[in-house]
């Protein structure tokens, strides 16, 4: 069987989602208790260092003090994706690798909306201009990779990735 081909069962996309949010949410309570706030540490040389910011907004700081209707958001996602990897009875690895990161990465930030009433980032790229982000925020662009995947993998003729 072709890697493309397996499919994930309900129980490990779930498993996986939660791995993701323990993960985000463990490295967040380490960076509030390490890292001084707003100064930068250095971590990988020349490209990453570590920055602890709250975000009350969305990505790249959209929506700037909306954590309540941003938690709102984030609720309804984790429902919409919890009841489609719940009934739908087959999906493809990649489809089921997004399903189960989005579903992941959206609740580690919905978590902390409703907790905080903003975000913990602390991770920052050095070479690029980039938003300060977390392991929720990478594990929700793994998510959209792994649905560009599949679609091109469907579009190609592999209706079983």
């Amino acid at each position: 069987m072709r890697w493309s081909r397996r499919s994930l069962r309900r129980g490990h996309l779930l498993l996986i989602s939660a791995l993701m949010v323990i993960l985000d949410q463990w490295s967040k309570n380490w960076a509030q208790s390490a890292l001084p706030p707003g100064r930068p540490v250095a971590f990988i040389p020349g490209f990453l260092q570590l920055r602890l910011v709250q975000n009350t907004g969305a990505a790249f700081s959209l929506f700037t003090d909306s954590a309540l209707w941003l938690g709102v958001l984030s609720l309804l996602v984790t429902l919409a994706v919890t009841t489609w990897i719940w009934f739908q009875p087959k999906r493809g690895l990649w489809m089921g690798l997004a399903l189960a990161f989005l579903l992941g990465g959206t609740v580690g930030n919905g978590l902390d909306r409703w907790r905080l009433g903003s975000v913990t980032d602390f991770l920052e790229l050095i070479p690029i201009q980039f938003p300060i982000f977390n392991w929720a925020d990478v594990v929700i662009n793994l998510a959209v990779i792994c649905f560009a995947i599949d679609a091109f993998l469907e579009r190609h003729g592999d209706t079983e990735s």
